[in-house]
């Protein structure tokens, strides 16, 4: 059973080590090495992923007491943060999170939900009805990486 719970300030090496080994090991099915390697380094600082987190105050899934996922969304409607472990995708755990975002941002009165999604969870997010508002090219530790600026309007 998939149960979504709010951030801990005990969370963030788990959600460190899901942000991580999920880009290592999925996204770098879309991305080089290179840009993987820029976008979850092996040498960032844990104190900076802690001032991150905390700010973002995440969601976060567990599975039989297990950090599975964890995903964030900001008062404007941002989704800045959306992350399924890489050994459970495919479970449900993306769809439990998305649905808990979208229903905490419409009893928040946030109609537009938009997020710089990867060109792997594009997808995911399609089938949520979100649509590319714009394709850009950001630059991470002097790597260039393709996303989509993508919303959904509710």
């Amino acid at each position: 059973m998939i149960k979504i719970r709010e951030y801990n300030e005990s969370d963030a090496r788990d959600l460190w080590a899901i942000f991580y080994h999920t880009i290592r090991n999925v996204n770098s099915r879309d991305y080089t090495q290179a840009q993987v390697e820029a976008w979850a380094p092996d040498d960032f600082s844990p104190e900076a992923w802690q001032r991150k987190m905390n700010s973002i105050s995440p969601f976060v899934a567990e599975c039989d007491g297990e950090v599975v996922g964890y995903t964030d969304l900001q008062e404007d409607g941002l989704i800045d943060h959306f992350f399924c472990h890489y050994e459970h995708q495919g479970k449900g755990i993306g769809r439990h999170l998305m649905e808990h975002v979208l229903r905490v941002g419409e009893l928040q009165g946030i109609n537009r939900f938009y997020s710089e999604v990867s060109i792997t969870a594009r997808p995911f997010y399609e089938k949520f009805g979100f649509k590319v508002a714009k394709e850009q090219t950001i630059e991470i530790r002097e790597q260039k990486l393709r996303n989509f600026v993508m919303e959904k309007f509710s």
